[in-house]
């Protein structure tokens, strides 16, 4: 109701409780009441509620030289990541979090409010993998020191007001030489540009950054450029390792077709209540297990 607009979420709460709302023709007065709002006719004080929109959810291979957002700064005029989905939804979608101008990889963009929020915020613990080209070769010594953490300074309104020290990441060097080292890299955290300062700060400028994974999901499948839709188990897995309780999804490299998450509801009073993800069968489109169509990438600008 409250992702509805009906009214604020302890509002909402009042309405079941005075007997204002009823699910399928019964009326509700106890909470949490579980719904799928896909499916249940909910009807508030004599009106129905109307049904959503469908939820969609995109996995893009974001390419160098392209924009995080919807749109780019007024003369700017830079590709951005909605240029890039041609998909009849692409202008009501946004991106779960930013990857850098420069930065390759695993992009998501959807329309779900709630499960972006959770697979961006710290408290879920959302692992984010990354897969790092460095210029030099990384000392052991160095490896301990970004696994333990490392200060980064902190800037509010353009000042920097401090140094804090980066959580515990994992670290996995997939191949050294003596003028580059390749690594794999493991977080939970979102700063701003946080893996290339990172490595900035033990003396290993990066020469390519590329996310490879998030949570359960991984990047694969997709050329530079391209996208596709996640299928209904894609879903399920990102949903089930965002519920509270869940600490991420190990390193972030598991396969998503490894798990399927059960269905999911959602709480009638307002969002997330029941500590299950949002929306139910109707997930994603597309057949569950299905290997979905890739997309050609849009022509370079």
């Amino acid at each position: 109701m409250a992702d509805a607009g009906v009214a604020s979420r302890r509002a909402c709460e009042e309405m079941i409780q005075g007997g204002l709302v009823t699910v399928n023709g019964e009326i509700v007065r106890e909470m949490p009441v579980l719904v799928d709002p896909d499916e249940d006719r909910i009807v508030v004080d004599g009106l129905a509620l109307p049904k959503r929109d469908p939820r969609i959810y995109i996995m893009l291979n974001k390419p160098s030289r392209t924009v995080t957002t919807n749109a780019d700064e007024p003369g700017a005029n830079r590709r951005t990541v909605i240029d890039l989905v041609e998909h009849p939804a692409a202008k009501r979608l946004f991106p779960v979090g930013r990857l850098d101008f420069e930065t390759l990889g695993l992009l998501l963009l959807t329309n779900d409010g709630e499960l972006a929020n959770r697979l961006t915020h710290p408290s879920y613990g959302v692992a984010k993998t990354y897969r790092v080209v460095v210029r030099g070769q990384l000392a052991d010594e160095d490896i301990a020191s970004l696994e333990e953490g490392i200060y980064l300074a902190e800037r509010k309104e353009g000042k920097t007001v401090g140094a804090a020290r980066t959580a515990r990441v994992q670290l996995e060097i997939v191949k050294r030489d003596r003028d580059r080292t390749t690594l794999h890299l493991t977080l939970k955290e979102g700063r701003n540009r946080q893996v290339r300062r990172m490595l900035a700060g033990v003396g290993y400028p990066v020469k390519k950054l590329e996310r490879i994974a998030m949570g359960p999901l991984r990047l694969k499948g997709l050329a530079r450029g391209e996208w596709r839709e996640l299928t209904r188990d894609e879903v399920r897995v990102l949903r089930d390792a965002t519920r509270p309780g869940k600490k991420g999804a190990g390193k972030g490299t598991t396969s998503a077709e490894r798990g399927a998450g059960s269905k999911s509801e959602r709480s009638v009073g307002g969002s997330g209540r029941s500590g299950q993800g949002s929306g139910g069968r109707t997930a994603a489109p597309g057949r569950a297990g299905a290997t979905p169509k890739r997309r050609r990438p849009a022509r370079d600008r």
